[in-house]
C-alpha cells in the first residue's frame, strides 16, 4: 500500500536544482529554522536566567521546578525518581500524573547545574520550534515532498500558532518533534517501505521517549495515527490486507520495545502511590472564532482579537486553533483540487478529523456537542483526561503535510507554462501563510530569590528532606516559592505546591489537594485584607500543620504584616528574621 502517486518525481523535480545545492538546501532550511527560532525566543536570549515569557508564569517556574528536580537526581548518580515528596510531603506527588518533562530535564541536567534552570527552559523553547519545524521537514521529504515544499510545510509547523501558544508555558507541548517522527515510522510499516522488526523498534523508542517528555501528547499523536491507518485502509483495502502481518509484527516489537523503556514507569502511574481518574477542574475545547481570530502572538493581528484571546478562561496558551482565512481558503481548494492526490488525501482526512476533535464534546455556535465526534469518544479510557483543544497541534502539522504536497502538485500541473508558471502557486502558499507569522515572545522577569532566603537556610540547617513549610504556600496560584526551590535547592522539602494529585475520597485529579489549598486561600484572603483571623481559621490550620508536621515554617513577609501577624498567633515568636525572610523551627 502506498501514498506516494507517480507524481511524486515530477514533483521532486520541480525544484530542479543542481546536485550540489540539492545537497545544501535542506541544512539552509534547517538553519532558517534554527534562526527563525531564536529569533522568536530574542528577548529571553537578552537574559536566558532571568527572563520568562509573558502570559503563563506559574506554568514557567513549575517546569523549572521539574528541570531542577531532575538535575538534582543526576548530579547524586541517580534518576529522577517517580514518586517523589520534594513537594506535598507527607503523601508526596505521582510524577507520571504530572507533566514532570523527565527525559529532557535529565538530558539538559549540565545546563541546569551550570547556568540555571530558566536558561534550559529557554534553550528547551529554541529548540523545540526548530526542531519540530525540522522534524516534519524531514518527513515531509521522505514521502516525496521537494525540498521547498516540505520547508514550507516544517515551518508553518514549526511555527505554527498552536506551537508558538504552547511556548508560553506549556514545554511538554511545544517540544512536538517526536510525533512527526512516530508517524513516518508508522507509515514505514502501514507501506511496506520499512522492514517489520526495524523499524517497529524505532518506533518503540519514539514512543518510550514521548512518554517521559509528555504523555498527553503521545495520545494525541496515537489518535492521529490511528486516523491515518483507517484512511490509508480504506484508500486501498486490498493492499491493506496484504500488509497486516508484517505491520502487526512491528506494532508488536514497537510495543515490546517501548514497554521495555517505560513499562515500569506506568506501572507506577497506575498501580503505583497517588494514582488518579479523570481531571475533573477543567475541559477546554476549541472555540470555532479561534480557527480565524489571531492572538497577539501574531505579526497581524488587532487588538481586539488579541483582547478577545487574553480574556478568554484558556487564556493564550489554550488558543491554538487560529490558522487565518488565506490559509484555510487555501487549503480547502487544494483538497478539492488535488483530492485524487493520495498524500494530500490521507493528510487532509487527517487535518479535518483532528480539527473536529478538538472542538472538544460541549455545544458550539450552530453545532449541538452531539454532532461532535469527540462527544462520543472522550469516555474512552486514556481519553477523559485528554484537553481536545491541543489536538489543533497536530491538525496543524497535516495542514502543513496538505500544503507542502499540494504546491508541489500545483506547480508539476503548471510545469508545461513555463518556469514563470510555477512561481504562482509558491507565491500564492507562501502569501497564505503570512498571517501565521509569530512575533517575539514578550518577556517579564523571573520571580527573584527574596533577600535572606538562602540564609535562613543556612542558618536552620534541617535535616536533609525536612519537611518545610513557606508562606505564601505554594499551589496553582503561587508558585513563587517553586522557583526559588528550582533556583537554589532549597528546601529538600516543601510543603504544597502546583501538582495534579487526587481528590480525598474520590481519586479525582485535582489541583494542589487539601489540606494546602484551602490554607493557601485562607492565607491569600489574609495577605490581601479581606478575611479577619477567626477562630473556625485558626482551627482549620492547626488541624493542616498537625497533618504536615513541618521541621521549619518560612515566611517571605514581615512581622507587622497581617500574614505575619496571623504565623506569630499560630506559632509565636519567629525564630530568626533573614533579610525579608521569618523563619521558625518547630
Amino acid at each position: 500500500m502506498s501514498v506516494v502517486p507517480s507524481a511524486v518525481g515530477s514533483a521532486q523535480a520541480a525544484d530542479s536544482e543542481p546536485v550540489h545545492r540539492a545537497a545544501i538546501a535542506p541544512w539552509l532550511i534547517l538553519c532558517c529554522y534554527l534562526a527563525g527560532a531564536v529569533a522568536v525566543t530574542a528577548r529571553l536570549w537578552a537574559d536566558p536566567a532571568g527572563r520568562l515569557q509573558v502570559g503563563d508564569p506559574h506554568d514557567v517556574d513549575l517546569f523549572a521546578w521539574y528541570l531542577r528536580y531532575a538535575a538534582a537526581a543526576v548530579s547524586h548518580g541517580r534518576l529522577p525518581a517517580l514518586v517523589t515528596t520534594a513537594l506535598n510531603p507527607p503523601q508526596g506527588v505521582n510524577l507520571m500524573w504530572n507533566t514532570s518533562f523527565l527525559l529532557p530535564g535529565i538530558v539538559l541536567t549540565p545546563v541546569t547545574l551550570l547556568a540555571g534552570p530558566q536558561t534550559s527552559l529557554t534553550l528547551v523553547l529554541t529548540l523545540s520550534l526548530a526542531g519540530s519545524a525540522g522534524a516534519l521537514f524531514f518527513v515531509l521529504r521522505r514521502w516525496g515532498a521537494s525540498v521547498s515544499a516540505a520547508g514550507l510545510g516544517g515551518a508553518v509547523y514549526g511555527f505554527s500558532p498552536a506551537l508558538i501558544n504552547s511556548g508560553i508555558g506549556h514545554y511538554h507541548l511545544v517540544f512536538a518533534v517526536l510525533p512527526p517522527l512516530m508517524i513516518h515510522a508508522l507509515l514505514r510499516l502501514l507501506t511496506g517501505r520499512g522492514k517489520a522488526v526495524r523499524t517497529g523498534a524505532w518506533l518503540g523508542l519514539l514512543v518510550g521517549a514521548q512518554v517521559f517528555i509528555g504523555e498527553e501528547m503521545l495520545v494525541y499523536t496515537a489518535v492521529a495515527c490511528l486516523v491515518l491507518t483507517v484512511v490509508l485502509a480504506l484508500q486501498r483495502p486490498r493492499a491493506a490486507l496484504e500488509r497486516i502481518g508484517p505491520a502487526a509484527l512491528g506494532l508488536a516489537v514497537a510495543l515490546g520495545v517501548a514497554l521495555v523503556i517505560s513499562g515500569h514507569a506506568l506501572w507506577v502511574q497506575f498501580h503505583g502511590p497517588l494514582t488518579e481518574r479523570g481531571a475533573t477542574e477543567f475541559f477546554w475545547s476549541t472555540n470555532l472564532s479561534f480557527f480565524v481570530s489571531p492572538t497577539g502572538n501574531v505579526l497581524f493581528h488587532t487588538s481586539a482579537s488579541a483582547l478577545a484571546a487574553q480574556n478568554t478562561h484558556l487564556g493564550p496558551p489554550e488558543v491554538l486553533a487560529y490558522l487565518g482565512w488565506p490559509l484555510l481558503a487555501v487549503l480547502a481548494v487544494a483538497i478539492v483540487w488535488f483530492w485524487r492526490d493520495a498524500r494530500v488525501r490521507a493528510a487532509a482526512v487527517t487535518f479535518l478529523a483532528l480539527e473536529l476533535f478538538s472542538l472538544g464534546a460541549g455545544s458550539q455556535p450552530y453545532v449541538s456537542g452531539k454532532l461532535l465526534p469527540w462527544h462520543w469518544l472522550a469516555g474512552l479510557p486514556g481519553l477523559s483526561s485528554l484537553l481536545p483543544d491541543r489536538f489543533a497541534i497536530l491538525a496543524d502539522g497535516a495542514a502543513a503535510a496538505v500544503l507542502g504536497f499540494s504546491l508541489d502538485c500545483a506547480r508539476a500541473a503548471v510545469r508545461d507554462r513555463g518556469w514563470r508558471a510555477t512561481w504562482i502557486p509558491a507565491v500564492v502558499a507562501a502569501l497564505a501563510v503570512v498571517p501565521l507569522i509569530p512575533l517575539p515572545y514578550q518577556t517579564a522577569p523571573v520571580s527573584a530569590v527574596p533577600a535572606g532566603w538562602q540564609a535562613a537556610f543556612a542558618r536552620l540547617r534541617l535535616e536533609p528532606d525536612a519537611r518545610v513549610l513557606v508562606v505564601p504556600i505554594p499551589n496553582v496560584g503561587h508558585s513563587m516559592a517553586m522557583r526559588w526551590q528550582a533556583d537554589t535547592g532549597e528546601p529538600d522539602s516543601m510543603i504544597g505546591g502546583y501538582y495534579l494529585g487526587p481528590a480525598p475520597g474520590t481519586r479525582q485529579a485535582m489541583f494542589d489537594p487539601m489540606p494546602a489549598r484551602s490554607t493557601a486561600h485562607y492565607l491569600d484572603k489574609v495577605w490581601a485584607g479581606v478575611r479577619p483571623l477567626n477562630s473556625a481559621a485558626v482551627a482549620s490550620i492547626r488541624a493542616a500543620l498537625a497533618v504536615w508536621r513541618p521541621a521549619a515554617v518560612v515566611a517571605v513577609t514581615s512581622a507587622g504584616s497581617p500574614v505575619g501577624r496571623v504565623l506569630i498567633k499560630l506559632l509565636g515568636k519567629p525564630s530568626f528574621r533573614a533579610g525579608g525572610v521569618l523563619a521558625w523551627r518547630r
